[in-house]
């Protein structure tokens, strides 16, 4: 009796085909904000971009002209240039805030009193307006009147023109991370308080090192923060904009009046990045069928760093 009862035909509420469709029809309506959203913010533009960048487009008439937005990306000097510029600060920057940030986080968490107070000063120059902070930078660091400059004079040293020598503005502007990097440490202070303190008695016993202890234990542990900060600021630096058109035209003197221009990048381009040039080739010459070209660059070139990081991150986790 029992045998024909299961053999028998199975029905209820936790039946195959109708259960499943159910719940795929719940799922779908729970994922609607976010399927909406993405459609909205995302697809849309990003296709409206590919479609706009085969067309002759200066905001009122609409031309359709192939490839030809493409083959001027290939010629155009100052595509090569902002690109340099960006990558630049994707390779220099990054890494040099990452890391101080992180060396940061790990002198205040070794702190004996004072913590509290440590991370609140830290923490407060990421709380100052990007453009105000820029501003006030490049006034620091004023060849001629700039306390920093004044400074090193005391002891006889000739500072350097900081945002008016091409070899010394992309370093400035990331003296200006560094400077405004407190939020990125705290994000490491959490992570690192977050690592059981037993790890490290454990390497301790074993004769590891503070080196190796961080090596061994406090890397590894940390690895997901670590990659999270990776990824978000090589992103930032691929959008970087504000603080490198703010100290080229605080640095140069000149401003929008009429009878004057200012073209972004001073000192001789070494400011111009990608998202720069996007903008004056988009909002300034009406051109934006090559400023969508510009827009889809800088995306494959974040999907491309965000693939490699993410696939080193993957290896690294594999091999531990």
């Amino acid at each position: 009796m029992l045998s024909a009862s299961v053999s028998g035909p199975v029905s209820g509420p936790f039946s195959g085909p109708p259960r499943r469709r159910g719940s795929g029809l719940r799922a779908l309506v729970w994922l609607s904000p976010w399927l909406v959203g993405v459609s909205v913010f995302f697809v849309y533009p990003l296709l409206s971009t590919v479609y706009f960048s085969f067309h002759r487009y200066d905001m009122y008439t609409l031309e359709f002209i192939g490839l030809d937005n493409y083959r001027y990306l290939l010629q155009d000097p100052r595509v090569l240039t902002s690109a340099g510029n960006t990558l630049w600060l994707v390779l220099i920057m990054v890494p040099a805030t990452v890391l101080f940030s992180l060396a940061l986080a790990q002198l205040v968490i070794r702190l004996k009193a004072g913590t509290g107070l440590f991370r609140t000063i830290f923490y407060l120059p990421s709380l100052v307006p990007a453009a105000a902070g820029t501003i006030t930078f490049v006034f620091l660091l004023n060849p001629s009147t700039g306390p920093l400059n004044q400074f090193l004079a005391l002891f006889g040293v000739q500072g350097p023109d900081w945002f008016g020598d091409p070899a010394w503005s992309k370093p400035s502007l990331t003296l200006l991370s560094l400077w405004g990097c407190g939020q990125l440490a705290v994000i490491f202070m959490a992570a690192l308080l977050d690592v059981p303190r037993h790890l490290y008695e454990a390497a301790a016993i074993d004769g590891a090192g503070p080196w190796r202890q961080f090596r061994s234990v406090t890397l590894p542990m940390i690895a997901p923060v670590l990659m999270f900060s990776l990824v978000t600021n090589v992103i930032y630096a691929l959008q970087y904009f504000t603080q490198a058109m703010i100290a080229s035209r605080v640095a140069s003197g000149v401003t929008d009046s009429p009878g004057s221009s200012f073209s972004p990048g001073y000192p001789d381009e070494s400011l111009l990045t990608l998202p720069q040039w996007l903008f004056q080739a988009g909002f300034r010459d009406y051109s934006m069928g090559y400023a969508c070209v510009l827009a889809l660059l800088l995306f494959a070139t974040s999907m491309i760093f965000t693939s490699i990081l993410l696939r080193q991150f993957r290896r690294v986790e594999e091999d531990a």
